[in-house]
């Protein structure tokens, strides 16, 4: 049996797929998703929702149950993209849609947007539900940090942004993020380069020290920026770069960050340059037990409804579902189908999309 012979008379693909194509339109890059926020209140709201912003700028919205009086969900996602996100041109071919080529297509995760709202549109029934559409995911959870969840009551839910289907994600690491300032001393660097210290030198030094990629199963490394100098004859003296280390296991994830931090600070000063360092924990380790977990439970039947036979997984990048988890929520990330996203070949398959929807209308059923 077919997606649309089981779920086609009540899925309107073509409004599916138009909501999401009018939605990546809208500029969103973290930090910027006022007006997104503004263009989905009024969607909200004419689905019968009670929806609004909270202190932090996060939309918050609830719908009464349809046929149902079971306890409510939390239905998640973020409405933020990663740059390069502005005048975002989607197009459709062969069923696909890709961005123009220029940007990102900001199916991460406004996919999982357009999923979730199609899916309670057409939905014969679900429990009360409760939706939370984070900002400044992509850049640290901070949304989803500042919620405000005395406004929320339910206990377990969904977070609609993994990339595929057959994976239930149920657990994410501890995040550190690392901002060093090298200072050294600046001088001319034809004329009398002896007097200076070379700042993008000593950073050099320090990263050339530090153990990067993946160390473990479970941990890994990386420094994704360097800036430094402003002239071509002259010796630097500001250098600064950021790092990161993330691991599923909390204490290893803090000796990592540790190790960083003394091996930038050594080779740093052994050179003669100074350096500061700052560190923030953006989020900690989170796990839910997949036997245990009733959302995990959930989803994998509502996947195994379209033949689909999903396996619980943890993950090294991180969601809301990790400040969730930490605040006693129950959530599992389930699939949206997006497909290399944080870059300008990302793309989703229409037919994809129509699976999510699926899972989702199941989910909802058995929800109630």
């Amino acid at each position: 049996m077919g997606l649309h012979e089981r779920f086609g008379a009540m899925m309107d693909t073509d409004r599916l797929v138009a909501q999401f194509m009018d939605m990546v339109q809208v500029d969103s890059e973290s930090g910027d998703e006022a007006a997104f926020m503004a263009w989905l209140l009024p969607v909200l709201k004419e689905m019968g929702a009670e929806a609004g912003l909270d202190a932090y700028g996060n939309l918050i919205a609830k719908l009464p149950g349809k046929e149902s009086v079971a306890e409510a969900i939390l239905l998640s996602c973020h409405g933020d993209t990663v740059k390069p996100g502005k005048g975002i041109r989607p197009v459709l071919a062969g069923g696909v849609i890709r961005s123009s080529g220029d940007t990102v297509l900001g199916a991460d995760d406004k996919a999982g947007i357009a999923e979730m709202l199609e899916a309670l549109k057409v939905a014969p029934v679900h429990p009360p539900i409760e939706i939370a559409i984070s900002r400044q995911e992509e850049i640290g959870l901070l949304g989803v940090k500042n919620l405000d969840y005395s406004r929320l009551t339910a206990r377990k839910g969904f977070l609609l942004d993994n990339d595929t289907l057959d994976t239930i994600i149920t657990g994410g690491p501890s995040y550190f993020a690392l901002d060093v300032t090298v200072t050294g001393k600046s001088a001319h660097a034809g004329m009398e380069p002896e007097k200076g210290i070379n700042a993008i030198v000593a950073a050099a030094r320090a990263i050339g020290a530090l153990r990067l990629g993946r160390l473990d199963a479970e941990t890994t490394s990386n420094v994704g920026i360097i800036q430094g100098g402003l002239i071509r004859n002259g010796v630097p003296d500001s250098c600064t770069f950021m790092a990161e280390c993330r691991s599923l296991d909390h204490a290893k994830g803090q000796a990592l960050a540790d190790e960083l931090v003394a091996t930038i600070r050594r080779e740093v000063e052994a050179f003669g340059a100074t350096v500061d360092i700052k560190v923030n924990n953006l989020c900690r380790a989170s796990h839910i037990d997949p036997a245990e977990a009733w959302t995990v439970q959930i989803a994998k039947r509502a996947l195994a409804a379209q033949g689909i036979k999903a396996e619980a997984a943890h993950m090294c990048g991180f969601t809301d579902a990790s400040i969730y988890n930490n605040q006693g929520i129950e959530m599992a990330v389930v699939g949206i189908g997006a497909r290399q996203e944080h870059s300008t070949a990302e793309h989703i398959l229409v037919e994809d999309m129509e699976r999510a929807v699926a899972m989702m209308v199941e989910i909802l059923r058995l929800s109630a």
